[in-house]
């Protein structure tokens, strides 16, 4: 990608275009924002005042690259960290100039910045908030890294940059001011020991001015003459002082530096209300039409956490297109959700299943239409997404599955939009993660290389390896392990795996997970996945607030409240799984296979008979098993229908069964056990290649249980 980069004149706007280079992508402007006189301290100034002022200019010369420059002319006004347009905010200075340097070079299509302490999300968000209204893509490939590390990366690759001010118990101005940073780093290692500060300053312990790098092709900075500013010196914990450069020259590298670049500077007050992602509906999708004689099936389970699901009934086994079906199916989730007083902004988690992933793109279009950041100002949905045989099941082309929370301004949402080393990016309405009332339901992932978002090299075990190193690097923003607190685990594997590869994937999680405390696992066979993706793995994971630990639980000793409940069921043990954490959570994982269905419909005439796929009336004996089986699931757990969250039953296209014959035959068996369902399902419906509790997902039937009393 083109990029135009933010530059501060420190060392890690530098060091992020060096890492935009590593990564392929072409640095081809700087931009650069001067605060007003009045908007910075007279310690602060030193980079917009005399020579310093010039400083920043001189990196485009240095580099051979144009450089545009804003004046800051608002002020924070919008204090939160989701960031959201406000007129008069210093951001929409950072818009007005990024919009110039678009207009200017059209090809542009990425921003880099220095960002790197995790805590820093308020500066990141709002450049990603800025990008996204502008259709550029977030770089951000310093975040979350470890600083140690970056640090000494920094002067082994060239780095030259001197402290310009220190502010920090153990830095001395006198001693440490105007020292580079190489000078530094045996200090700076021991204060980190010592204090805990910031090795590469991103606690506003010291700042630095970048004189030289691999970047500066042309000439590197030298500077003559300094004066050094010290406020409060005889404090006896920390003085601050500022390094004001008076006069600097550019010290040539080529023969000859060639013309001088171009220094824009952008005038005017950001005007534009554009917002990227804030849409109107399209004529198309007008929604006075969009389910005109559309015949709908709707599921709703629980009370105080409930999903809710949507696909369309079409026995004819054809589709309007997928992007009308979805269009439909979204705006018959929209109306139900206000019909109860909720909207986009209560939904935590998003199940979005297609009937064809080469339209995916497609789908995004749709989808962005409805769900958008000022619909969901408490943060978006997270998502996972598949391609199913929905049409084949006679589903329609799009099928949707809503988590939907009455509390939504208790949700935590973690959604990074910018491009770095730690996570695949989310561009878009849809967040990596969503926290709520102590669970942390995670969107699908993929075995993406963060950096590039390309799958990466060497197979489903190597796609698998990283999905797994993105899950935990996520899991870990919520101060929790993947490992170790997961209670539910769910992965998609492509119907492209061979039977080897699948069973290679099962071995290897089960490899990753202690066998006796580990999480539910159910493995789903999808006919694609993003990509062209082997795995996606979609872990549910426990992280209990603080004031609902118990003193075990703050000891991080959460696996031992993972107990496996046994019981005399009807179904052989190795058909169940189940995971109760404190009487609070509920997880299970029931298969019927074969064996047992035929076992299930030998039992209820008392004769032995095999279960027979296209038999209306087995599977309705089945479906009558599998609804006593989740009533005595519950019963014996302590939750009530009220509790239940997810009620899923995965169905094979082998049955030979079409979607409306068995949600006939699941409706009449729940209804059978005389439970207060009124009109809608209890449970989902969802058509797949197969599914289990192994990676063989032979199951004829397999059943997802979650239940929460949280």
């Amino acid at each position: 990608m083109k990029v135009v980069a933010l530059v501060s004149g420190g060392k890690d706007s530098c060091f992020a275009m060096m890492r935009c280079i590593d990564y392929g992508h072409q640095i081809v402007a700087l931009a650069n924002l001067i605060p007003l006189d009045d908007s910075v301290d007279e310690l602060d100034s030193y980079m917009y005042q005399t020579a310093g002022h010039q400083i920043i200019v001189s990196y485009a010369e240095c580099m051979g690259l144009p450089l545009f420059r804003t004046r800051i002319h608002g002020s924070t006004r919008e204090h939160s960290v989701n960031y959201r347009m406000t007129p008069g905010d210093e951001v929409e200075d950072m818009y007005t100039l990024l919009h110039e340097v678009k207009r200017q070079i059209p090809s542009i299509n990425a921003v880099s910045s220095g960002a790197i302490a995790s805590d820093s999300d308020y500066q990141r968000m709002r450049v990603e908030s800025v990008c996204s209204r502008l259709g550029l893509v977030s770089l951000a490939y310093l975040w979350k890294q470890d600083q140690i590390t970056l640090f000494e990366e920094m002067i082994r690759r060239g780095i030259v940059a001197v402290t310009v001010k220190v502010a920090a118990i153990g830095l001395s101005p006198s001693e440490h001011l105007g020292r580079e940073l190489k000078d530094l780093k045996s200090h700076l290692l021991k204060l980190n020991e010592k204090y805990g500060i910031h090795v590469c300053g991103e606690g506003g312990e010291y700042e630095t001015l970048t004189l030289d790098c691999p970047l500066f092709h042309n000439a590197r900075i030298v500077i003559d003459k300094y004066k050094g500013i010290l406020d409060n010196p005889n404090s006896t914990i920390a003085s601050v002082g500022v390094l004001h450069p008076l006069a600097f020259h550019l010290e040539q590298k080529n023969a000859s530096l060639g013309h001088t670049p171009a220094v824009y500077e952008v005038e005017g007050n950001p005007t534009s209300t554009q917002v990227a992602g804030l849409h109107m509906l399209d004529s198309e999708f007008d929604s006075d039409e969009t389910n005109k004689g559309v015949d709908f099936r709707i599921s709703s389970t629980g009370r105080k956490l409930f999903s809710i699901g949507c696909w369309i009934r079409n026995s004819s086994k054809t589709s309007n297109g997928l992007e009308k079906d979805l269009a439909a199916v979204l705006r018959e989730i929209e109306l139900r959700l206000g019909a109860e007083g909720f909207g986009w902004v209560n939904v935590l988690y998003i199940h979005l299943y297609i009937s064809d992933m080469k339209k995916f793109a497609h789908a995004n279009e749709v989808y962005v239409k409805y769900i958008t950041g000022t619909k969901c100002h408490f943060g978006v949905p997270s998502r996972s997404t598949i391609e199913l045989p929905l049409v084949e099941c006679g589903s329609g082309g799009a099928y949707v599955e809503v988590l939907v929370a009455r509390e939504p301004e208790r949700k935590k949402v973690l959604h990074v939009q910018s491009i770095s080393c730690w996570a695949p990016s989310c561009i878009g309405p849809y967040s990596q993660a969503t926290q709520y009332k102590g669970v942390l339901y995670m969107a699908g992932q993929l075995g993406l290389d963060p950096a590039t978002m390309d799958l990466c090299a060497g197979g489903p075990m190597a796609e698998l390896e990283q999905a797994l190193q993105n899950s935990n690097a996520i899991a870990t923003s919520f101060n929790a392990s993947v490992m170790t607190s997961t209670f539910l685990f769910v992965i998609y594997c492509s119907a492209r795996l061979t039977s080897s590869e699948k069973t290679q994937v099962q071995e290897q999680l089960r490899s990753s997970f202690d066998s006796s405390d580990g999480p539910t696992f159910l493995y789903v066979i999808a006919s694609d996945l993003p990509k062209g993706a082997s795995v996606e793995v979609k872990p549910v994971v426990y992280t209990p607030e603080i004031e609902e630990e118990d003193e075990e639980l703050k000891m991080g000793k959460l696996r031992t409240q993972l107990e496996k409940i046994s019981g005399k069921l009807q179904l052989d043990e190795t058909c169940y799984q189940f995971r109760n954490i404190n009487g609070k959570l509920l997880s299970a994982i029931v298969s019927i296979t074969n064996t047992e269905a035929s076992k299930i419909c030998s039992q209820q005439d008392g004769s032995v008979i095999q279960f027979q796929c296209g038999s209306k009336k087995d599977m309705k004996t089945i479906a009558t098993f599998c609804a006593s089986f989740v009533a005595k699931i519950l019963c014996e757990n302590g939750f009530s229908w009220d509790d239940l969250v997810i009620l899923r039953f995965y169905y094979p296209t082998r049955l030979l069964l079409s979607g409306d014959v068995m949600d006939c035959v699941f409706s009449e068996a729940f209804l059978d056990k005389s439970m207060k369902l009124g009109e809608e399902a209890l449970f989902s419906l969802v058509p797949v290649i197969g599914s289990g509790q192994s990676s063989s997902a032979d199951d004829l039937i397999t059943c997802e249980l979650l239940a929460s009393q949280l």
